[in-house]
């Protein structure tokens, strides 16, 4: 269908102030021709309701970071199948005053990883266990894992994530450890693809030095860049995933859903992203 003209759009979160998602969506509107705004605002979740209250006809879409993704769910009218099996939605689509969730996390970081390897990935470490963690163990079990290890400070958290793993049609096997273990026990990690979804901060150089056997790095954090681990990644000459990768590939998908345009323009998302990125 052709695009629609003129409305607002915008990334939702806390902290948001480093997000380059006003970065990829600009880019995308200026290739495409659109004259549509899109902005970053710092909405907490105890906010998002109020703020989802007040939005008036301008407004298309919105994109989600933590810590709204699962704060949103009760909040929409009506999610789409991936969003529902993940139980997050990072956008939201607004028509005719409906609020529809999608999940582009899941098929983004499919292409994100698909674009650095073609490796047959049938076992993951995945660190970490929220939202994002949820997701990107929903696109490695399409991806045809068969097993994940969930990395988590407290187990009890990462209830959500093992949910959303039962919910896939072909549900890996996942078993859960903690971070303490996991640097004591001092073993190193036996997996096709580590994923991590946690802080830079949170990447010890023990941690770190534990993932060294993994030949391929899914690293979703983009800022601060290089983390530790995807520090550590390049210069033993693995196979890196960044979190522009999966942030660019998921941008593309939002930006189809929310101007209708069916090529999303990629290419110039990617290197308006590289761009913000340098001088950082």
């Amino acid at each position: 269908m052709e695009p629609v003209r003129r409305r607002r759009c915008a990334v939702l979160g806390s902290p948001i102030a480093h997000s380059l998602s006003p970065v990829l969506h600009r880019a995308a509107y200026d290739a495409l021709g659109l004259d549509w705004s899109y902005d970053a605002v710092e909405v907490s979740e105890d906010g998002l309701p109020g703020f989802l209250d007040g939005l008036d006809g301008s407004w298309r879409g919105l994109s989600l970071t933590m810590p709204l993704k699962r704060t949103v769910v009760p909040l929409l009218d009506e999610m789409s199948a991936r969003a529902a099996q993940a139980r997050a939605a990072n956008t939201v689509v607004l028509d005719a005053g409906r609020r529809v969730g999608h999940n582009t996390d899941i098929p983004g970081a499919v292409a994100a990883i698909r674009e650095r390897t073609d490796a047959a990935l049938t076992s993951a470490v995945i660190l970490g266990g929220g939202a994002t963690a949820s997701s990107t163990l929903l696109a490695l079990a399409d991806l045809g894992c068969r097993t994940v290890t969930l990395v988590v400070r407290d187990p009890a958290r990462a209830g959500e994530t093992l949910k959303a793993a039962r919910r896939h049609p072909s549900p890996p096997d996942v078993s859960v450890r903690t971070f303490a273990d996991v640097v004591a026990a001092g073993e190193p990690l036996a997996a096709d693809i580590v994923v991590s979804t946690v802080p830079a901060a949170a990447q010890t150089e023990e941690l770190v030095a534990l993932t060294g056997p993994v030949p391929v790095v899914f690293e979703v954090v983009y800022d601060p860049w290089p983390t530790p681990l995807a520090a550590h990644a390049q210069a033993s000459g693995r196979t890196l995933v960044s979190g522009l990768d999966l942030l660019v590939h998921q941008a593309a998908l939002q930006v189809t859903l929310m101007t209708g345009a069916a090529e999303p323009p990629l290419e110039a998302m990617r290197l308006a992203g590289e761009r913000a990125l340098t001088p950082r």
